[in-house]
């Protein structure tokens, strides 16, 4: 308590002294009695009146307490610097595996794994006794079978001169009957003819394949590139085939001046990709290198099993660092929508009603809205319908915030 409200506490005890001093007159004393009173009063409405005052203050300081601020942020229009992680598989823009054409015994190979070919050359020769012995009877059969056309051909040409002199002999100096019987041995031995031209032509053609097949005792690089496999030594027994356990490719020749990299892309996304796109490949073994690559061409369909598309980029290896069979993380930036807009996720609210936003309205009230959301974009969200750059957004919304509800705004006046 104050020295004033001390010394006006003490007052009415000194008027009530005064009172009790008989010198005095009665008329003073009840003067006395009732300014005493009146101060009295007063003390005591003042008291209520201050303790009135402190406690408003009290009351719109707790009001004003009571009312959370929030903090508030617009919308982006379009997504920028979105970008996907995928991976990849690279393979060399030709790859061709050798394989032998005939059966043998390796004779020498020339170029071993990692040499680098130039298109026709040879990679190894294959010695073959069994298709030379064959191609030698072939030849010997195709000599006997001329020689006896010849014999035919004799004989056919005999036959003809014989017909031909009876058939133009006068009337009556050979019958009928004879004239028929050299004409039949004339067609016979013409059919006899043709018959042995006929086995010529087919030992010919047996002989022409025999020696097309002398080609293959060669195994030549198909196009430029790099042998990536070799799977036989000299001496190794050769099966003519392909694929087949019994005949494994020898070689394996790939172009690799330019790489084809293919990616599996989640069916969300496939509709962002196209011709032209282009991507950075990121490689285990280089990881201060990005290589970049563009977008060649897509399967148009999409995979029923895991719902992607097989997208196929271009990549250039003039470097030559760029392997066969490399895994690559695929980095695509995907276009941006003008017309969309996002936020961030701790702006979302998730509650039983759905996916909701806090807006701030007139008069900063409240107004909740339901929204339909995109893309995750991690920090952000795409929100396809809702919300447009205009509002205010309210950024990690209190658990308690209602519809309607009044705010105040972080950094407003």
């Amino acid at each position: 308590m104050s020295e004033h409200d001390s010394l006006t506490a003490q007052e009415p005890q000194a008027l009530l002294d005064r009172a009790a001093d008989p010198a005095l007159p009665v008329a003073n004393l009840r003067r006395i009695g009732l300014i005493a009173a009146g101060i009295a009063l007063g003390i005591v409405v003042i008291g209520l009146l201050l303790r009135w005052v402190h406690s408003r203050e009290v009351t719109q300081w707790t009001d004003a307490r009571a009312v959370p601020t929030v903090a508030v942020l617009t919308p982006q229009r379009g997504v920028t610097g979105l970008q996907t992680v995928l991976p990849g598989n690279i393979q060399a823009w030709f790859e061709a595996p050798i394989y032998a054409r005939v059966s043998g015994y390796l004779k020498n190979w020339y170029f071993d794994y990692g040499a680098h070919v130039k298109k026709g050359q040879v990679l190894a020769a294959i010695d073959t006794p069994d298709l030379d012995a064959e191609l030698v009877a072939a030849v010997a059969t195709l000599k006997s079978a001329v020689a006896q056309t010849k014999v035919r051909e004799a004989e056919m040409d005999f036959a003809n001169t014989t017909y031909v002199r009876w058939r133009d002999s006068p009337p009556g100096v050979v019958s009928d009957q004879e004239r028929e019987q050299k004409k039949a041995d004339y067609n016979s031995a013409q059919a006899r003819y043709n018959a042995s031209l006929a086995d010529v032509n087919s030992d010919q053609g047996r002989v022409d394949n025999l020696k097309a097949m002398e080609v293959f005792k060669e195994l030549v690089a198909p196009f430029d590139g790099i042998v990536t496999q070799r799977n036989t030594d000299i001496g190794a027994l050769i099966n003519a085939g392909s694929g087949s356990g019994s005949a494994p490719q020898l070689f394996r020749v790939a172009d690799v001046h330019e790489m084809r990299v293919f990616v599996q892309v989640p069916q969300e996304i496939s509709a962002s990709l196209h011709t032209g796109l282009t991507a950075a490949l990121h490689l285990p073994q280089y990881p201060d290198r990005v290589f970049n690559a563009t977008v060649a061409t897509t399967s148009e369909a999409i995979n029923e099993s895991a719902r992607t598309l097989l997208v196929e980029l271009h990549a250039d290896n003039s470097e030559g660092l760029l392997q066969p069979g490399t895994y690559a993380e695929v980095h695509f930036e995907l276009p941006s929508d003008p017309h969309m807009v996002r936020i961030p996720a701790s702006a979302l609210i998730f509650r039983q009603d759905g996916m909701q936003v806090a807006l701030v309205g007139p008069g900063n009230r409240i107004v909740l809205r339901a929204v339909k959301l995109g893309k995750n974009l991690g920090t952000d969200v795409e929100v396809l319908a809702g919300i447009t750059p205009e509002d205010r957004v309210v950024d990690s919304p209190p658990d308690s915030l209602g519809n309607n509800d009044l705010v105040n705004v972080q950094g407003a006046t």
